[in-house]
């Protein structure tokens, strides 16, 4: 037998950003507290608008399960003395479990005799377990913010107005602050505030359609999106893509309409990204473009009513609009007024952080490093590098950037083409705050990768010189999203870069700042990074490669992802595993360093006579192959050792009295492990 499970948490309006995590604890949690209670159950569904957030559980089991356990207590040498009457050990154990000491048995087990029981832990109702339940799970929800109201001790996102807690239809009683449990839920605020009483999920479903509210997310979505789409079929565009946006709007209203206004055609000289910013940041509106993604001058708002005049509700937005772009066409005018390189003394004043200075003195190290990076990688871009990393900051100067601080590097951008600069450099001005996050667009020039990398080692290296390191789950300094960034930039673009080069370029420059040791520094945030460079690469590879790769050497990211995708390769080789082990034993046997050189008549044995001869062979084809970066052929040249390497260790005994001998057998296998100790350490895969 089963029934049905079903909750509703009624609330004021929850921040849009806090929902999907919260409907994502709440399925977790119940699910956890239903499996530890022995509670078999079906489908969990969730529900949520902006003042509500509900869960049902489908098929929920009356009884919890029978539970037959078998504990093991107290090793019987202790639990019985020399007259064989129980000692405290076993009394202890039998009080704990609630059987008599006459219950307890002796088994056998791998590490002996012990005190053993079987236990029998019939199932309960399962009605009575739900109010405590239901309770710490409310307990339990987390967001980013949550707060008391009146003199209740309870938290929550917002002030809860009313709980629905049933199961098989019939109320669960539970009180949290001065709410009781019950089944009446509320309809839309404004447009049918009464309650409606809930019987089911179904129920639920349906009688809050009728009080215009739409609880399923998925809905509710889709037919925003459907509004949407009608909407801007017949303005003759279409809406440019925003999925972040959607979620949110989703869980701004219970009962959507979609309503189009226009923008007066003198805003669509500001530059796109500034009319969309400021229409999805402050104004949550939809814009649309033509078939070439041009701009139309209409936007789309979904209102959480449905209007008896929508042409009310339009007007109001677009006079709202009207004000923040023409704040914006105030100051992009203004902005014009002065050049981006006139702004770069304005810096001087800005600080960047207390301890590292000014955002000047920023720009000062990060230029450096630009234009060393762009040298080494492509000379004909020098003086474009150097120009873009002076601009890069002197957006921030500008009233625009101010007033919309998401727009920086955008407007950095639109200045500099404005004023004539080379489209390059315009880019790059741009292009070096990417990627803005994990996964993100990468710069597509050199000259925006460069001022990139640039800016982010700078940062991560200036950020460690005084002592600000990410702890836990705390980065204020977005440190470990920069270095994310940064190799991200060296992979798609295949710079052979050296990350403890450029490191310790970033560290000297900080000279005057730094308030650690200079090789402190470098070890930590080559550390650092070569943490994030695990992390990025396991989710691609398997996790042992990637750590017998950067274990055996971490320096050029690019080197080390050809040589993880090589042993990738070799891998799935039929007799990887023998050829792993044989390569692991030579290891083992030169973990401390052999400094000698192979004599050949000290070779005794047929088998090391052999493997010396295959070792000449091998060694010229590794050593072309890795000079030329092809790892799968300098691997695979080394598993021709293999049989030669089994046959040594078979016939062979290494550690002999003769110190000529067991040093020259030493400095063979020492040389077969320079082979392939630069590629990967094979002691770390599995």
């Amino acid at each position: 037998m089963s029934a049905e499970l079903f909750l509703e948490l009624g609330t004021e309006e929850i921040p849009a950003g806090f929902i999907p995590r919260a409907l994502n604890d709440m399925e977790n949690l119940l699910r956890q507290e239903l499996e530890h209670a022995r509670v078999s159950h079906g489908e969990v569904r969730t529900f949520a608008t902006p003042r509500r957030l509900a869960i049902s559980v489908a098929d929920v089991a009356r009884m919890q399960q029978r539970q037959e356990l078998e504990l093991t207590g107290p090793p019987a040498r202790i639990a019985y003395d020399e007259q064989g009457e129980p000692t405290k050990a076993a009394l202890g154990f039998a009080r704990t479990n609630g059987v008599e000491v006459t219950d307890l048995q002796v088994v056998q087990t791998d590490k002996g005799e012990y005190l053993s029981i079987s236990k029998v832990i019939e199932g309960g109702n399962t009605n009575d377990q739900l109010p405590e339940i239901f309770t710490r799970i409310i307990n339990k929800i987390s967001f980013k913010k949550s707060m008391r109201w009146k003199d209740l001790d309870v938290r929550f996102a917002r002030p809860l107005h009313w709980i629905v807690a049933l199961y098989d239809g019939e109320v669960i009683p539970l009180t949290y602050g001065d709410l009781h449990s019950g089944c009446l839920s509320r309809g839309h605020r404004f447009m049918a505030p009464d309650e409606f009483n809930v019987t089911g999920v179904e129920d639920y479903i349906e009688a809050a359609k009728q009080h215009h509210v739409i609880v399923d997310i998925a809905v509710r979505q889709r037919l925003i999106v459907e509004q949407l789409q009608d909407l801007a079929d017949k303005l003759g565009g279409r809406i440019n893509p925003d999925e972040d946006l959607l979620q949110e709007v989703t869980f701004l209203v219970e009962s959507p309409q979609a309503l189009a206004g226009s923008i007066e055609k003198g805003f669509l000289q500001l530059p796109p990204e500034l009319l969309i910013t400021s229409m999805r940041e402050h104004q949550r509106y939809f814009t649309l473009v033509d078939g070439q993604g041009k701009l139309l001058p209409h936007f789309i708002t979904v209102a959480n009513t449905h209007a008896i005049d929508p042409t009310v509700v339009v007007a109001g937005n677009e006079r709202v609009l009207k004000a923040r772009l023409s704040d914006a066409m105030f100051f992009w005018r203004e902005d014009q007024k002065i050049t981006l390189e006139s702004r770069l003394e304005a810096l001087k004043k800005v600080v960047y952080q207390a301890q590292l200075g000014t955002s000047y003195e920023k720009v000062e190290r990060f230029c450096i490093l630009a234009t060393s990076l762009a040298e080494k990688f492509a000379p004909e871009d020098l003086e474009l590098t150097r120009r873009a990393a002076l601009l890069a900051k002197c957006d921030l100067e500008t009233g625009m950037v101010y007033e919309f601080p998401e727009l920086q590097g955008v407007m950095g951008r639109e200045y500099a083409l404005l004023e004539g600069e080379d489209p390059r450099v315009a880019a790059a001005i741009y292009e070096h705050y990417l990627p803005t996050q994990a996964g993100g667009a990468l710069p597509l020039d050199s000259i925006g990768a460069f001022v990139s990398i640039a800016d982010k080692i700078d940062t991560i290296c200036g950020c460690f010189s005084v002592g600000l390191i990410p702890t836990g789950t705390a980065d204020p300094y977005a440190l470990r999203r920069n270095a994310i960034g940064i190799l991200s930039i060296i992979l798609d673009r295949g710079y052979a870069l050296s990350v403890p080069e450029m490191v310790t370029r970033s560290v000297a420059l900080l000279e005057n700042k730094r308030q650690r040791p200079a090789q402190e520094i470098i070890d930590d945030v080559i550390a650092f990074i070569r943490l994030r460079l695990v992390n990025q690469l396991a989710q691609q590879y398997p996790a042992d490669v990637v750590d017998a790769v950067l274990s055996a050497s971490f320096a050029a990211p690019v080197d080390a992802l050809a040589r993880i995708t090589a042993l990738t390769t070799l891998k799935q080789r039929a007799d990887f595993d023998l050829l792993s082990v044989a390569f692991k034993r030579v290891g083992n046997m030169v973990k401390q360093q052999v400094d000698a050189q192979v004599d050949s008549h000290l070779l005794v044995e047929t088998s090391e006579k052999d493997l010396y001869r295959q070792l000449q062979l091998v060694e010229k084809d590794v050593s072309v192959a890795i000079k030329a970066g092809n790892y799968v052929t300098a691997l695979e040249a080394v598993a021709r050792l293999h049989k030669p390497v089994d046959a040594f260790f078979d016939d062979v005994m290494v550690m002999v009295e003769d110190v000529s001998i067991r040093n020259n057998r030493l400095a063979l296998l020492a040389a077969i492990s320079a082979l392939f100790s630069g590629i990967a350490d094979f002691g770390r895969l599995s």
